[in-house]
């Protein structure tokens, strides 16, 4: 490629300017990856053109404040090509040179996928499809926050042939084409190249008639005309439905002899490589160049754009609560005096936080009755595309999805996401709670059907390794409360926790109300576990959580030591406590210690040691009545009593 003089710069035609500023950027690209050995360049270099032309053409931003409420929103679900998305970032002056060569580099801003801390990124991604998830869940806020009135705010999505082949983008994007979120538009890097070789390998899908039929808007083109690239953008912006853009372009586009090869996608070019390619492209020779003419060019409309900020201003004001205040105004729900399962306690619950948290989104994957959350859905209606107001999000079946969603929901901010399914289930969202603890995403997960006790349904529904399995996620706070009111101050406990993900696991069973103060309860709650039952000087501990807890009153009410139970309804919440309680609760001089918990023991060790009683379940389950289920695996009080008792005999 061929072009005048650089010291000219400012003298050629705007086609040129463009032309060499995606070749500068594609420079960055290929420098980085080799500084940092390690990395990306291929993806980067089929992507540039159309990220360019948004960048520097559509995408209103604040130049001066990459946090800025009222700007669109970027999601590069091909986290991969992360370099070009650092390149584009350097250009906008939010972070610096020095950056872009501590690519993939200890504590550097230009971590080796994108992550939140960097100025200028939406999202943590990464893990191929869930950037979709997330930039559906950004489109739908915004549109909810919006109301009834008309909002120009667009949320893009950057994606590539890996997205689009994991099932979660299908299942998200179906909701979006249902929802016809005409503020969302995706572009597909179609290259056809991953890393085993021809995407033709795996895949015969046209995708274009596959989203015209969940109901987008689509366009095909070709990925590095620049003129067909303004085009698109500008007939999805005034489309009534969610876009995408096919765009089909070559992969290491630009490279001297890699183009259209699996050998560009992970791995950096070699130095003949580099040179030869650079002179290709028309670029010095110099490693990171970027001349100053060239920024400046890149931010040609920053100006205009800086007028464009303070006018939306004035026109969209963000939502301002105060928080503290909301969550003083919160009352207590009256339960009643006859038994409850935690999960309907959780729905009358969900009453008193949505009508003083007018913030407060979610629903469930088609389970809206299980989950209880049926009055949330006749008190506030279904968000749809005749409905932007309604509150509840029917997220169908669609584990996984919804989990990302409320990933992008909570990115965006002004609301509070939960979502509802079956303990079980949590295996199906797995990947998007460990998204929401690593970007510290404040978003409540409702599991139901806590245990064996789910009965008829029989091993495939009934959770046993679950509840260990999220609590060995970081920075999740799992809580499993014993009766009506611990749910509610679980919930309120989560709603005070503004920067962590919780997991909310509640029974199908009735349980009966812990003879206990309300405020007491609250406080240990908060603390993340309490006695329930004290003893002067202990044979032995024991610790429960949930609807063992209730068991474990019962049992040692037979027999004849003196046992104090503890009530550990987060884990998490007591590991963060002051030493002197943990002690209190640990009780070191008692070398007696149990364990009962409904699942798999694996983990309670820590709380038992390597000489306690653990008591659980570390089988999968059956089909019958949860009290047979619960016989048959010996799981009731007399054989417990007899477990407890041979382990203190002794």
């Amino acid at each position: 490629m061929k072009f005048e003089k650089l010291s000219d710069f400012n003298n050629w035609t705007k086609e040129d300017k463009d032309l060499f500023t995606v070749n500068v950027i594609k420079g960055l690209v290929i420098d980085g990856v080799s500084k940092a050995n390690s990395g990306h360049p291929g993806g980067p270099m089929s992507l540039a053109d159309f990220t360019y032309i948004l960048y520097s053409e559509f995408l209103t931003i604040d130049p001066d404040n990459p946090n800025w409420q009222n700007r669109d929103r970027v999601v590069l679900s091909v986290g991969h090509t992360c370099m070009l998305i650092y390149s584009i970032l350097y250009m906008c002056n939010y972070i610096s040179l020095k950056d872009l060569k501590e690519f993939r580099q200890l504590g550097s801003l230009t971590p080796g996928h994108p992550e939140i801390e960097t100025p200028g990124i939406d999202a943590n991604t990464g893990p191929l499809g869930q950037g979709v998830g997330m930039g559906i869940g950004m489109a739908l806020a915004e549109r909810i926050s919006a109301g009834k009135n008309k909002s120009n705010r667009f949320t893009y999505i950057l994606a590539g042939d890996g997205d689009l082949q994991e099932p979660i983008t299908l299942g998200s994007s179906t909701l979006a084409g249902h929802w016809k979120l005409s503020n969302l538009i995706m572009f597909y890097d179609k290259n056809d190249i991953q890393i085993a070789g021809k995407t033709s390998r795996v895949d015969s899908t046209d995708y274009a008639k596959l989203y015209e039929s969940m109901g987008w808007h689509v366009q095909e083109i070709d990925g590095h005309n620049h003129s067909e690239i303004r085009k698109a953008i500008k007939n999805a912006q005034s489309s009534k439905l969610p876009s995408i853009i096919i765009g089909k372009t070559t992969i290491a586009k630009g490279s001297y002899s890699l183009e259209n090869t699996t050998k560009s996608h992970g791995a950096p070019f070699s130095e003949e490589e580099i040179k030869l390619t650079k002179n290709k492209l028309g670029l010095p020779q110099d490693s990171f160049f970027c001349d100053k003419n060239i920024i400046n060019h890149f931010q040609r409309n920053f100006n205009p754009l800086k007028d464009r900020v303070k006018a939306l201003d004035k026109t969209f004001k963000n939502i301002s609560r105060n928080y503290k205040e909301m969550i003083n105004s919160l009352s207590v729900p009256e339960f009643g005096s006859e038994a409850m399962a935690t999960r309907q306690a959780f729905g009358i619950s969900l009453d008193e936080f949505a009508a003083k948290f007018p913030n407060l989104i979610g629903g469930s994957a088609d389970l809206d009755g299980s989950n209880c959350t049926t009055n949330f859905v006749q008190n506030y209606g279904d968000f749809s595309s005749e409905n932007s107001e309604g509150r509840n999000i029917a997220f169908g079946v669609r584990e996984f999805p919804m989990g990302a969603i409320m990933n992008g929901i909570a990115l965006y901010g002004n609301h509070l996401p939960f979502g509802g399914t079956f303990l079980v289930f949590s295996d199906y969202v797995r990947s998007a709670i460990r998204l929401s603890a690593i970007q510290n995403l404040h978003v409540l997960y409702e599991f139901s059907h806590d245990s064996i006790f789910v009965g008829e349904d029989g091993p495939t529904h009934q959770p046993v390794e679950h509840t260990m399995s999220l609590r060995n996620i970081p920075n999740l706070l799992v809580f499993r409360p014993a009766d009506s009111f611990e749910t509610f101050y679980s919930f309120k406990t989560i709603m005070e926790n503004t920067n962590i993900p919780s997991a909310l696991l509640l029974t199908r069973q009735k349980l009966p109300k812990l003879d206990l103060k309300k405020s007491y309860i609250e406080q240990g709650v908060k603390k993340g576990a309490y006695i329930v039952h004290k003893e002067a000087i202990p044979d032995a501990v024991l610790y429960a959580t949930g609807s063992e807890v209730h068991l474990a009153i019962e049992v040692c009410k037979e027999i004849n030591y003196k046992v104090q139970i503890i009530n550990v309804p987060c884990w998490e919440l007591l590991e963060k406590q002051t030493k002197s309680y943990i002690d209190s609760i640990m009780i070191k001089k008692c070398n007696k210690r149990i364990s009962l918990e409904a699942g798999i023991t694996t983990g309670w060790e820590k709380f038992t040691g390597l000489n306690g009683l653990n008591i659980g379940i570390d089988n999968y389950g059956a089909s019958a009545p949860g009290k047979d289920v619960a016989n048959h695996f010996e799981f009731v009080k007399n054989k417990i009593k007899s477990k407890i008792e041979v382990y203190l005999d002794d």
